[in-house]
């Protein structure tokens, strides 16, 4: 059976930096072919990053990505990279309806499209078929589908080309690969991380080679844009669906496997060729570059790297999430509020991790509330990570303001909250630092913070981290110090106390909030699974809290539109993924045996 060597180019590109993606494919090819590589693949939209949004009905930016493909193809084959067959996503355009408007489809009709370079040389170029618009995705607001299956011979084998989300549904190129022939089904993808997906994409994988009887290769991006953060786990699966290969996660890197393949049969147009066919009514363009096998060499067996554990890849989510933030945005360094509390010492931790310690700015701002554990467990985090550690006393603040405002109850309580985030946010126009916001996922979701206070920040790295799993978290990177014989990073006693936002005496979040672990399960429940009160109530919440929490839930929609963003690691993030209406009437109900209030009681006190 022929060979051929695949490199699978696991890579970070950034949206819209054209020039830096085509050096890093250039990079990262000159590598593959120092392994010897015959065909290379790189991610999804490599070319323009991804996903790019509204940017794709910008007319001078998909001129610039077809532009930067042809410049590709040639400083390839200049460099001595010709030979090799590279397959580049990038931005491009249906050139057949770009200047006919029509109402329901993208202005200018641009295209989510891979290319297969070769010999300097744009060999062929297809557009993805499936355009997803759920979750995250919109891109059936941006794009116009393809309507056709490439499949290019290279070295006497048949590849067949997929987009991501046409591996994902049925019908498409996908479902006529197995009739098409061919040996080898290759898949470029963007595929944004969540929890639990790597054992989703590689039982698909599998599904879809099966079906196909061919070998699959998946190559995936890894890095942060935005809320969303790719965690690569690039992958290679034989025809019977055997796990070949397989990157590990949130690392850059070349996946490099040699694969042996049923020689090609179907008839097919001499080498530079292209003639289009129909396998049903489906269109398929086959494209020969070489039509000869290779020379038979020995093989190297395939590398598969070790799985992580759920809380590695979550943390690793995090930490690469905000590291592209600020590097990708021109923030070198970062600043948060260190409260001597669990999420902002986890916060700190991954700061550190995410841009060294050097670079990460923790400030003490104690009030007359503050604890003397609170204020020392924040001192002893900056000594055990190495950052840069400031004290800026709140309290004068507070009176100057008191001095001059009459403010009582929680009004009092807020005002110590928004003075912290000045506070923050003047060290970040004085030094350039992006201000951290170190708020949880259940802490946005029920409302429990202070708008223009904690609430305040460029990014939040635990925007989309629970609170229980917040613990799970710290626990786990003290533990991975211990084993790695370093100062583990989180004290004890940030992890162990009880939570409060200490606006007022002895106040705790129990106060206000159901036990974390019972309020995480509940909003599981209701923002994750989209299941309602009733629904709530039969699974065995008592009706009292239901209606309690979702009524938090509901009216803290402004509160998180205004929130900063951050990476998303579960299936429903806020932002991106749970889109409600601020203005809105509906509210869920509960029915109880107790006669309903005339007066809908208010959601809990928003401190800090």
């Amino acid at each position: 059976m022929p060979q051929i060597r695949l490199a699978l180019a696991q890579v970070n590109p950034t949206v819209g930096a054209l020039d830096a993606n085509a050096e890093l494919v250039v990079r990262m090819t000159a590598h593959a072919a120092s392994q010897n590589a015959h065909l290379v693949a790189f991610p999804e939209m490599v070319l323009t990053g991804y996903p790019v949004e509204d940017l794709a009905f910008r007319r001078p930016f998909v001129h610039a990505s077809r532009n930067a493909l042809e410049r590709l193809a040639t400083r390839l084959d200049d460099e001595g990279l010709g030979s090799i067959a590279v397959v580049v996503g990038y931005l491009g355009r249906d050139d057949t309806t770009a200047d006919q408007p029509q109402v329901g489809r993208p202005k200018g009709s641009p295209q989510n499209c891979v290319a297969v370079l070769y010999g300097g040389r744009i060999a062929l170029r297809q557009a993805k078929y499936h355009l997803p618009n759920y979750g995250v995705f919109d891109e059936f607001r941006y794009f116009v589908p393809g309507n056709h299956l490439d499949i290019v011979r290279l070295h006497g084998v048949d590849i067949a080309l997929a987009i991501c989300e046409d591996l994902w549904q049925d019908g498409g190129p996908v479902s006529v690969t197995r009739e098409a022939d061919a040996g080898l089904l290759l898949v470029v993808n963007g595929s944004p991380y969540e929890r639990h997906k790597d054992d989703t994409r590689l039982e698909l994988v599998q599904h879809r080679a099966l079906d196909s009887r061919a070998a699959l290769a998946y190559v995936n991006m890894i890095g942060g844009q935005d809320e969303l953060v790719f965690d690569g786990d690039s992958l290679i699966v034989d025809a019977d669906g055997e796990l070949l290969a397989r990157a590990p996660q949130f690392e850059e890197g070349c996946l490099v496997v040699d694969l042996e393949l049923p020689e090609a049969t179907a008839a097919a147009p001499d080498p530079w060729g292209s003639a289009d066919g129909y396998v049903g009514s489906f269109r398929v363009r086959r494209t020969t570059l070489t039509t000869a096998p290779l020379p038979s060499y020995a093989p190297e067996p395939g590398v598969i790297a070790p799985a992580l554990s759920e809380q590695a890849e979550v943390y690793a989510a995090v930490v690469t999430g905000l590291r592209d933030y600020a590097l990708k945005n021109g923030f070198s360094s970062v600043v948060l509020g260190l409260s001597g509390g669990i999420d902002s010492a986890l916060s700190a931790a991954a700061a550190v991790d995410a841009l060294g310690a050097e670079n990460v700015h923790g400030v003490s701002m104690p009030s007359d509330y503050s604890s003397e554990h609170s204020k020392s467990d924040a001192h002893e985090l900056a000594e055990r990570t190495g950052l840069n550690y400031h004290v800026v006393p709140v309290a004068p603040m507070v009176r100057a303001y008191l001095d001059n405002l009459t403010l009582t109850g929680l009004a009092e309580e807020n005002l110590q909250a928004r003075i912290r985030g000045m506070v923050l946010m003047g060290m970040s126009n004085q030094d350039g630092h992006l201000v951290l916001a170190t708020g949880n996922k259940s802490e946005l979701a029920v409302g429990y913070s202070t708008i223009y206070g904690d609430t305040v920040g460029g990014y939040a790295p635990l925007k989309d981290v629970p609170k229980t799993l917040v613990w799970e978290l710290a626990r786990w990177r003290n533990t991975v110090a211990k084993d790695r014989d370093e100062t583990p990073p989180i004290p004890e006693g940030s992890i162990e106390k009880p939570p409060s936002a200490e606006l007022r005496p002895g106040q705790l979040d129990s106060d206000s909030l159901p036990d974390y672990s019972l309020l995480d399960d509940i909003l599981d429940h209701y923002v994750e699974q989209d299941r309602g009160s009733d629904e709530l109530v039969d699974v065995g919440f008592p009706p009292e809290l239901v209606a309690r929490v979702l009524r938090m839930v509901d009216a803290a929609e402004y509160k998180r539109r205004q929130y900063p963003p951050g990476p998303k690691i579960t299936q429903r993030n806020f932002g991106r993924d749970r889109r409600l209406p601020i203005t809105t009437a509906w509210r869920e109900f509960v029915e109880t045996n107790t006669a309903p209030s005339t007066e809908e009681p208010p959601p809990p006190p928003p401190p800090a």
